[in-house]
């Protein structure tokens, strides 16, 4: 029998080579995103809050007569928002975070306001009422939302991630991200919001709703006592009736309707109609583009000027002819002013000129800028030669904006138009722009952009005895088609509150400015 070597027996049956596996390689291993899980948790977090606040962060508060509904909601710009159905809503500028005030005004409770019926003396304390009500409403409000986003961010972490401590991660975030919009809206904090609120739906034409002009003028008191008289008045107009009454300024003020770039839209004669005989208004001022081409064959659609019952004071637009202002020369009820012609109007003495340029096909004038601007320049001179007369001029009136600006130092106030949107400046020299949008909505180009162009006028209100400006309205109705309406107040500035009062009018030995930058034509 053969003998196998022992060395033989400790060999192990033959296998085939396996091909070993290269060592991984640390650079190669797959890494952590970090960002990625970041992003993830932030969604999760937004989310989570928005849907808390939408499903919980609301509460019921009894305020005087009034049930009424406070939420969060988030918003990119913040502010509140005081919802009266069926009237409308007011909009107050009040902070800045990424959460929004919403009041909701649900209904008036009927044994509390029959009490204020039945008890007329207990509506001179309604007012602290309201304040504590106010309060006891926003301290629950912040309770109840903190809970909302915690409770709403974790549970929605807890479904995504199935982690509990990446949901109370997601829940930590939450909160902290509203203490951070709450430190935000404290340091924004703005109490004079409700001294200057936007008005929508049927309150758009009941600027009343927060006082007339001079009480606005004149009655500072703090956030929350206007707040609890604003309150106070929507209750009256529950009470009485649904149709809102009409503004009643004071006695004594001047109210000047401020028109421009009406451009053939015959909707806009019923509308200055409506707003003459809504507002009280003592004299209109238009600031040109009345017409669109300026042919003879368009004077007809001027004449329902002479039925507003009130003087209409006019200067000439680069859509304006010399045939179209001799038309209006003709009308009793109308002052065309041209190369710094003055006139007392209504107790206010104005001063224009008509737009140097004539080009109703929107062409472009080599040289018309600097012949705007020389327009400006004889306006001015004309503006001081009256201040050395002693018949100073209160408001000077051009189409331009380029034209107006040119007379910074020798007005208070200069009114222009032409660009199609209303804003407001005060210029280096103290004298105070105000440039009106179309009042005809653009007339028949209305419809040339993506959405109607809005209808825009304001209404400005002078002090009889300064004659200076006080407050104004600027009143912005949907374009072609919509049926929106809107309402915004505003203060002078040295009206504000905390001013030291007096209007801050051009110096009489203020410089010539110097010419600027011109402005585009539309």
């Amino acid at each position: 029998m053969a003998r196998v070597p022992a060395a033989d027996l400790r060999k192990p049956p033959y296998q085939s080579p396996k091909r070993s596996r290269p060592p991984a390689r640390p650079g190669l291993a797959a890494r952590p995103r970090p960002w990625a899980r970041a992003l993830g948790l932030t969604a999760v977090v937004l989310a989570g809050a928005w849907l808390g606040l939408l499903v919980v962060g609301s509460v019921r508060v009894p305020v005087g007569p009034m049930d009424t509904t406070m939420a969060l909601r988030p918003s990119l710009t913040g502010g509140t928002k005081v919802n009266v159905s069926p009237l409308g809503a007011l909009t107050l500028d009040s902070h800045v975070a990424p959460v929004r005030l919403d009041v909701n005004v649900d209904q008036l409770d009927p044994p509390r306001s029959q009490a204020l019926v039945d008890h007329p003396e207990r509506i001179s304390g309604l007012q602290d009422e309201i304040v504590r009500d106010v309060e006891h409403g926003t301290l629950d409000l912040a309770v109840r939302s903190c809970v909302a986003v915690v409770s709403g961010a974790t549970a929605l972490g807890l479904a995504v991630y199935r982690r509990p401590r990446r949901a109370l991660a997601a829940g930590g975030l939450a909160l902290a991200l509203l203490a951070a919009s709450g430190v935000s809206a404290y340091a924004t904090w703005n109490p004079k919001s409700v001294l200057e609120p936007r008005f929508s739906g049927l309150l758009g034409s009941a600027p009343s709703v927060v006082g007339n002009a001079r009480s606005i003028v004149t009655e500072f008191d703090v956030y929350q006592k206007e707040l609890a008289r604003l309150v106070t008045n929507v209750t009256k107009l529950y009470d009485v009736t649904s149709t809102l009454p009409v503004y009643q300024p004071d006695p004594s003020t001047i109210r000047v309707l401020h028109v421009s770039d009406i451009h053939l839209n015959p909707a806009s004669w019923k509308i200055i109609g409506s707003l003459v005989e809504q507002y009280q208004v003592n004299v209109v001022v238009d600031s040109g583009d009345t017409m669109d081409h300026g042919t003879a064959a368009e004077n007809g659609f001027l004449d329902p000027v002479r039925d507003l019952g009130v003087p209409y004071v006019w200067v000439r637009g680069n859509h304006d002819s010399r045939t179209t202002q001799r038309y209006l020369e003709r009308m009793r009820n109308v002052h065309v002013l041209d190369d710094g012609r003055a006139e007392t109007v209504a107790g206010l003495r104005f001063a224009g000129t008509g737009d140097p340029q004539f080009t109703p096909d929107r062409s472009v004038v080599p040289g018309g800028e600097a012949s705007e601007k020389l327009a400006g320049i004889r306006l001015a001179g004309a503006l001081r030669d009256q201040r050395a007369a002693g018949t100073p001029v209160d408001v000077a009136v051009a189409h331009e904006p380029s034209a107006a600006r040119e007379t910074d130092g020798a007005v208070p106030l200069v009114l222009c138009g032409h660009l199609h949107h209303e804003d407001t400046q005060t210029l280096p020299y103290g004298t105070r722009l105000r440039m009106e949008g179309s009042t005809g909505g653009s007339g028949l180009r209305a419809v040339e952009h993506k959405y109607p162009a809005p209808i825009e006028a304001s209404i400005l209100y002078f002090d009889r005895d300064s004659r200076r400006l006080q407050a104004w309205d600027a009143i912005q109705l949907g374009g072609l088609g919509l049926t929106t309406a809107e309402v915004s107040r505003h203060l002078a500035d040295e009206n504000q509150p905390g001013a030291t009062g007096g209007t801050r009018a051009p110096s009489p030995s203020a410089p010539t400015p110097s010419p600027r930058t011109a402005t585009t034509s539309p």
